[in-house]
This record gives structure tokens, C-alpha cells and sequence, in this order.
């Protein structure tokens, strides 16, 4: 198998860089070849993994998560990641504000790399790993600024308490490879 580093990005007919197992954009089964945009509502299976670029926002996607990404000004700028459920490592070079946002937990993400989780069978908890760059947080009534050089990590309570950032957590789910695996495909 090649992996996705021995590939320039430039070589890429789309902007699929890779696909392992199962997933679905739109409702209907991901192509390797096939291209994803910003609008479209993705799907990973089980044990799948999905690498992704549109942009210059860059995605590395864990099994069993359900996500949308939102557009900007047009198709090539993702505004917002919405995340339901699972894990994605993203990188996001310089640009507009955009932000991810999990059920009852909102970063603002002018450039950075970060990971972010929804547990799903806990009740939907959120972890949150500022890799590098500036972070905006807010969770119900709960704000912070994460300048962060090297993996500063959050938890945010489950969906049905009162939401507020706790600190500090160990970095978790997430490598610093894959992170500068996510920026070599965006320079």
C-alpha cells in the first residue's frame, strides 16, 4: 500500500489522499477517486480512516465518525467542521475564521493544528487538543484562548450538564506524525 506522504498532492486527480474501509459522503459510498467538498455530510464506518484536503484545511478521520463540512466563500474553503461523533485530526493554514464546532463546543481556528472528539458512548463527551497555533474555546458560559506550541488539551462534559473546559488532559487518539503528515498536504 502507498502511503498517503509518498503521493504529492499536486499528483492527485482529487482530493481524496486516502481511503481505508468504508465511507459515505452525501449518503452514498466514497470513491478513492471520487472528490469531497465543503457542503457535503461525511460518514466513516467501522474500523475505516479517511484522509482528506480541501484547501488549505487538511483532515485525517477516525472510524465511526459523522461529520459535515460547511462552505465558505466557495467550494475550495471549509467555514466550519461540524462534528457529531468520532475524531478527526485537522491542520488549517491561514485564513478566515473558521471554526469547528461539537454539540456545545465551538473553536474559532484562524491556523493551527488540532484534534477534536465527540464520545458518542459517553454521553457525548468533547476532547479538544490545540496542537499548535491559536484556539478561540467556548462551552456554555465557559471561554479560553489556547496559544498553544506543543498539544494543549481540553475536556468538555457530556451533552446533558453544564458545559465548561476543564484542564489540563494528556494528549490523546492523535500523533504528532499524523499532524505534520496533515501540514505537509497543505505546505
Amino acid at each position: 500500500t502507498t502511503s498517503f506522504l509518498q503521493i504529492p498532492m499536486w499528483q492527485l486527480r482529487n482530493n481524496v489522499v486516502e481511503l481505508v474501509g468504508d465511507a459515505m459522503v452525501n449518503g452514498r459510498s466514497l470513491s478513492p477517486q471520487q472528490t469531497i467538498q465543503s457542503g457535503d455530510s461525511i460518514t466513516t464506518g467501522p474500523a475505516s480512516s479517511l484522509v482528506f484536503v480541501i484547501g488549505n484545511a487538511a483532515f485525517q478521520v477516525r472510524q465511526n465518525s459523522r461529520f459535515v463540512v460547511e462552505r465558505g466563500n466557495t467550494l475550495n474553503i471549509v467555514r466550519v467542521l461540524r462534528l457529531l461523533t468520532g475524531g478527526i485530526a485537522s491542520v488549517w493554514g491561514k485564513g478566515t475564521a473558521r471554526k469547528i464546532i461539537t454539540p456545545k463546543l465551538t473553536a474559532g481556528i484562524p491556523s493551527a493544528g488540532v484534534y477534536t472528539e465527540v464520545f458518542e458512548k459517553q454521553n457525548f463527551r468533547r476532547y479538544f487538543c490545540s496542537c499548535y497555533g491559536v484556539v478561540d474555546f467556548s462551552a456554555g458560559n465557559s471561554k479560553l484562548v489556547s496559544r498553544a506550541d506543543y498539544h494543549q488539551s481540553f475536556w468538555s462534559g457530556p451533552k446533558d450538564k453544564v458545559d465548561a473546559l476543564s484542564m489540563p488532559a494528556k494528549a490523546i487518539n492523535h500523533t504528532d506524525k499524523e499532524l505534520e503528515n496533515l501540514a505537509r498536504l497543505i505546505d
